[in-house]
């Protein structure tokens, strides 16, 4: 779970040269907020960029505003929309279908809403879009992945993570509903499911690592009743809150600084690795949300 040895001597590193420079780099959420700033970071860089996002028009006029900040045409909008998992499969297929190679996966896209909903899938839509999607979409593109290494997943998590607790009773919180509660949870599962991806994954060259991007003066959480968007507006002021692109700063790192080179398995913040809670560090817990993950997706 925490390893930290380099991917095998005989691959190419992902930073030989001209670092991200042509690297296929696909990003969840990326036609506004953290998501959008990644995504330009990376397009900077040089990298080739699949922006995958719920709505292909936003998606679009994301990257027209990159291309025309950076210079960079090479960008791809994707429709992927988390809450409906029939879309992450499409995205996925054309994804493996577009590109001969994927270096890079980031995992951000996330929602927290106030009241319980359910999707299309008949799940709980904040456990489905922040947990079970990003799970979904990491395990159809494994193979891509590996066949890719030196590759990185990189999923953003919270530090809200350590007022969660998973209850395997009850993953669809369907027994009791508090929207700040069920948002922690989603993010504890983001960082059990890297950890048990990244040992997964060792010995492959692909790395997973997870993180915390600040608190972020944006839109986040919004989109609720009134006494959400209250809580989210006073969190989001200064001083507690940092701007979107610093909040993007350490995901972006995460996928393409050399500092990181076969790091695995880690949760940072300000681009430092920190620990994270302890009941996010149980492997039992690790194993079993993952199995249980699977589970869902089969039925």
């Amino acid at each position: 779970m925490r390893s930290s040895s380099p991917a095998a001597p005989t691959r190419r590193s992902l930073h030989d040269g001209d670092g991200v420079k042509g690297r296929v780099c696909a990003i969840t959420g990326a036609s506004s907020g953290l998501g959008y700033e990644t995504a330009l970071a990376l397009a900077r860089r040089g990298a080739t960029v699949a922006l995958l996002c719920r709505s292909e028009e936003r998606g679009a006029q994301a990257r027209d505003r990159i291309a025309a900040t950076t210079g960079n045409a090479d960008l791809h909008v994707i429709q992927c929309d988390n809450a409906n998992l029939d879309t992450v499969r499409a995205a996925a297929q054309r994804l493996i279908d577009r590109f001969d190679a994927l270096h890079v996966l980031v995992n951000n896209a996330g929602l927290m809403l106030s009241q319980r909903r359910i999707t299309v899938d008949d799940l709980e839509e904040t456990f489905q879009v922040n947990h079970l999607s990003a799970f979904l979409l990491t395990d159809l593109l494994r193979d891509r992945l590996v066949a890719s290494a030196p590759a990185r997943v990189v999923t953003v998590s919270s530090v809200a993570h350590r007022a969660g607790a998973v209850s395997f009773n009850d993953l669809q919180f369907q027994h009791s509903y508090d929207g700040w509660t069920v948002y922690a949870t989603s993010k504890l599962m983001n960082i059990l499911f890297t950890y048990e991806l990244a040992r997964r994954l060792e010995g492959t060259g692909v790395t997973a690592n997870t993180l915390h991007p600040g608190i972020v003066r944006s839109g986040f959480g919004h989109n609720n009743g009134l006494v959400m968007r209250a809580f989210m507006t006073v969190t989001q002021l200064p001083p507690f809150a940092v701007s979107v692109r610093s909040g993007a700063r350490t995901q972006a790192w995460l996928a393409s600084a050399a500092e990181v080179d076969g790091v695995s398995g880690r949760y940072f913040v300000r681009r430092r690795a920190r620990p994270s809670s302890r009941s996010s560090r149980d492997t039992d817990v690790q194993r079993r949300l993952w199995e249980a993950s699977a589970a869902l997706l089969r039925a």
